[in-house]
């Protein structure tokens, strides 16, 4: 084999990362001809699935032209940026994927400077020219520009650049000449990616990703940056922290297409998975024996956004989920930090809640729902933003937002953001959309999706990402609505419901279960109001013709787990169960709301 090539493959979230990945594989033959393969092959979770974006970074092998080329499938989304950093490490070159028609977004421009920062060198595929309203050459020229003003180097800044379409699977010098196949980004890549270094020397390689087998337990993956790593090799492991643990590895593995085979031993350049080393974190060295020496830490971005972890007290707590007391929450809280470096997870003063510090809300509602589909039960808070003292002013995290929309709801939009103190930066037609882009507290980006989709008909494309912390902005007007309250347990009752209606709108249907303190629809007034809808209709002995007229009940609305979480307010939680997610009052009892709040008040 001649040489090894490590490439990651970077973009704005929807570019076509996992697609192009998809090509790859088909081009290289990794599959029988008759083998039905499905679409997006890597995001093999259900919840990746489904939402159809990619969470994890994956890592393929592919063999072309006699080389090994090592390829790694990143998130675009900011939430999921501890990913992309991680990887970094692994990668000696990038290719930077961008969309035809939108050109360079947010993420591109985040993605992109985590590589330029760690000196790697780019290769630009410009996807979806089949696309009836595309811009290669403005977006080529778009990227140049971004790639500037990064400050890349006179190198970097010469990037090679493939016109092409994943879906299509066809990849050529020129956009306007579609070819037959994708082999001209790999022979591109092969000719400007460089070779892994063949460093020698004593062992050196960095922990940088995880996986788990329940056969053998955890499996570390890393890059063998200096030396070469052996089967049955004792070796030192070189904590973050400084320091050292002996150790031995057991078994050894490179990745093959899909798969991993078992190997004797890897040298420099290659990506390996191994087991045999016990309580090892990502970041760790594995170094010589004799004389270890540890490779520089990996850097993150610190956490913007916290919420309150607690189990379920509610009066359905342990009807539905499977793990439901304070030691079954802790130990997975703490099992998710051995491999989501951008997480933190700090204890309160009570045992049974835990604050949760990550990158922003779909961050959080990831982690969420994963723990819910393996049978938690769990409540959590508000989510709050991260508050840091710099010398002496309080700031709070501050974000880029960028909104695409049709030109005659542009006015909408800008309203909505001006309310929660967002500045306009830019603004200039993109297509038939109007592109703007706004510097917003992130307090304010908490419950705006929302509101910017039902304003804009959901027409509006919106992308944020983290840009720094600055001072304190001003309070940001909450949620102008108060709630109802349910006062009863039992079944909601349709005869009720029909009768509340015009008290606001409904998040419950008939039929459903609900508790006091369960927080039933909107109130159309600011205040909340406790109601009672388990009323059924009294039966009477006399017929009357009008008195039993027909019930017209509105449909409930339905929340996501992320609209549940930027919904509720500081005094209210949201329960989440494997089957139900349902929001209440952090006080159930009536009487013990109103103490509260005098005592909030009077304090």
């Amino acid at each position: 084999m001649s040489g090894i090539r490590n490439i990651a493959i970077i973009a704005h979230v929807d570019h076509g990362k996992t697609t192009l990945v998809d090509k790859i594989l088909h081009t290289c033959k990794l599959f029988r001809e008759n083998q039905q393969t499905g679409e997006l092959i890597l995001d093999n979770n259900d919840l990746e699935r489904e939402r159809g974006i990619t969470i994890l970074a994956k890592n393929v092998a592919v063999n072309y032209k006699g080389t090994k080329i090592n390829i790694i499938d990143t998130p675009g989304h900011a939430d999921f940026g501890g990913e992309v950093e991680r990887v970094m490490n692994m990668a000696d070159g990038v290719i930077l994927l961008v969309d035809a028609f939108e050109g360079p977004m947010p993420q591109t421009r985040f993605v992109t400077q985590k590589a330029i920062s760690a000196g790697k060198k780019a290769v630009l595929v410009i996807n979806k020219v089949d696309k009836p309203n595309c811009r290669p050459d403005e977006v080529h020229d778009g990227v140049f520009d971004l790639f500037f003003n990064l400050g890349a180097s006179e190198e970097q800044l010469d990037f090679p650049t493939v016109y092409g379409s994943s879906k299509q699977g066809w990849m050529g010098p020129d956009w306007k000449n579609p070819t037959s196949d994708i082999t001209y980004l790999l022979d591109t890549i092969l000719a400007n990616v460089p070779e892994a270094p063949k460093r020698e020397g004593t062992l050196q390689l960095q922990i940088t990703s995880l996986d788990y087998s329940s056969y053998i337990g955890r499996i570390a993956i890393g890059r063998v940056y200096r030396g070469t790593i052996k089967e049955n090799m004792p070796v030192s492991v070189v904590k973050r922290n400084g320091s050292l643990q002996k150790s031995r590895i057991k078994e050894l593995y490179v990745f093959d297409g899909l798969g991993k085979v078992k190997v004797q031993e890897v040298e420099a350049g290659d990506i390996c998975a191994f087991t045999g080393i016990e309580g090892f974190e990502i970041g760790d060295t594995i170094a010589d024996f004799e004389n270890p020496e540890g490779l520089p830490n990996i850097t993150i971005d610190e956490p913007t956004m916290s919420m309150l972890f607690t189990i379920n007290n509610s009066p359905f707590f342990g009807k539905d989920g499977k793990y439901v007391t304070s030691r079954h929450l802790r130990d997975r809280l703490m099992k998710e930090l051995e491999k989501n470096l951008a997480l933190r997870v700090e204890e309160t003063d009570s045992p049974d809640s835990y604050l949760v510090f990550g990158r922003g809300i779909l961050h959080l509602s990831v982690l969420i729902e994963t723990m819910r589909r393996e049978g938690y039960e769990l409540q959590v808070g508000q989510p709050q933003v991260i508050i840091r003292e710099i010398d002496g002013v309080k700031c709070e995290p501050v974000e880029v937002l960028t909104v695409d929309v049709p030109e005659e709801s542009s006015s909408k939009v800008i309203d909505l953001v001006s309310q929660r103190k967002g500045d306009m930066l830019v603004m200039h037609p993109k297509g038939d959309l109007i592109h703007m882009e706004f510097e917003i507290p992130s307090r304010g980006i908490i419950g705006l999706r929302n509101n910017v989709l039902t304003a804009t008909a959901g027409e509006a494309i919106i992308a944020h990402r983290f840009k720094s912390f600055e001072p304190w902005k001003g309070v940001i007007p909450n949620r102008i609505s108060g709630v109802l309250i349910s006062k009863e347990k039992g079944q909601a009752v349709a005869y009720s419901i029909d009768k509340l209606q015009d008290r606001g709108k409904f998040f419950v249907e008939a039929g459903e279960e609900i508790y006091p303190g369960m927080v039933l629809g909107e109130h159309i007034r600011p205040d909340d109001l406790v109601i009672n809808i388990c009323t059924e209709k009294k039966l009477t002995n006399m017929r009357a013709s009008g008195s039993d007229e027909k019930m017209r009940i509105a449909p409930k609305i339905r929340f996501s787990l992320e609209e549940a979480m930027e919904y509720i307010q500081a005094d209210e939680y949201v329960e989440i169960t494997p089957n139900f997610i349902r929001m209440r009052k952090i006080y159930l009892d009536e009487n013990e709301r109103k103490r509260m709040s005098k005592q909030m008040e009077a304090e």
